[in-house]
Order: structure tokens, then C-alpha cells, then sequence
């Protein structure tokens, strides 16, 4: 494979990475008050994604993939809030273990992440159209 569709190929994993990743983090930030519907149940837990690289033995070219969705095992915080469906006896709620600024940030670098993949894809296409243009003459 040549080096521009090696960068290409490359790219593109990366888009579909950062792509999930963006969903998983929307969901987060989606469920960010989204509490349990019974007394002492569970709310929304916070999702995570690893991604790995991993090497095509085909072509050779490098990509990398979400290894996994996971959750985040941190403990939920309580709230006092009477009456509410989800109130234990003391009529303490458990909160979603998701942090607005932490998944804000998060989706700030995945979409920078994101962008820097598709400028690559971008210029492999112009530099190919530069090719063309400069065979023709």
C-alpha cells in the first residue's frame, strides 16, 4: 500500500474511533442526571471507552480501534432529596457518577481528535489531486 492510503486508512480508524467516543460521551452527558427509578436503586453509571492500536497484516498500515466500552467503577454520589422515587429510608438519592467538566473536556479533545483525522484525510486527497494535475502536464 502506498504511503498516502496508509495515512488514509490510518485516518479513518481514527475517525471511527473518535466517532464512538463521541457518542459514548453525548450519553454520558445525556444521562448526567438520570437517576434510579425505585427506592435505593441504582442511576446511570459513566461509560468510558479504551481504544488499542493494532496493526493490519494484510497491509501493514496501522489503525486503531475501541478495544472496549466499559464503566467507571467510581462510587455514586448522594444527595439528600426527600421524597423523590429513588430515596432510600433516609431519603438520600444515589447521583450518576458523571462529572460535566470531566466529559465536557472529553468531548472537546475527541473532537479535536476527530478534526485532526479528517484534515489528514483531506490533505491525502489534495495531494493526490496535485498529483494528477502534475502528471497531466
Amino acid at each position: 500500500m502506498d504511503p498516502l492510503s496508509a495515512a488514509s486508512a490510518t485516518a479513518f480508524s481514527g475517525l471511527g474511533a473518535q466517532s464512538l467516543r463521541m457518542r459514548v460521551l453525548a450519553e454520558n452527558i445525556a444521562n448526567a442526571e438520570s437517576t434510579g427509578k425505585t427506592a435505593g436503586s441504582d442511576p446511570y453509571r459513566r461509560k468510558t471507552v479504551s481504544f488499542e492500536s493494532t496493526l493490519d497484516e494484510v497491509s501493514g498500515v496501522p489503525s486503531v480501534r475501541v478495544a472496549e466500552v466499559g464503566t467507571d467503577s467510581a462510587e455514586f454520589p448522594m444527595e439528600n432529596r426527600p421524597g423523590h422515587p429513588a430515596a432510600d429510608k433516609d431519603g438520600n438519592v444515589k447521583l450518576p457518577n458523571v462529572n460535566m467538566i470531566v466529559e465536557m473536556t472529553d468531548m472537546r479533545l475527541a473532537s479535536r481528535a476527530y478534526e485532526a483525522n479528517l484534515q489528514v484525510i483531506r490533505q491525502g486527497r489534495e495531494m493526490a489531486a496535485n498529483l494528477v494535475e502534475l502528471l497531466r502536464t
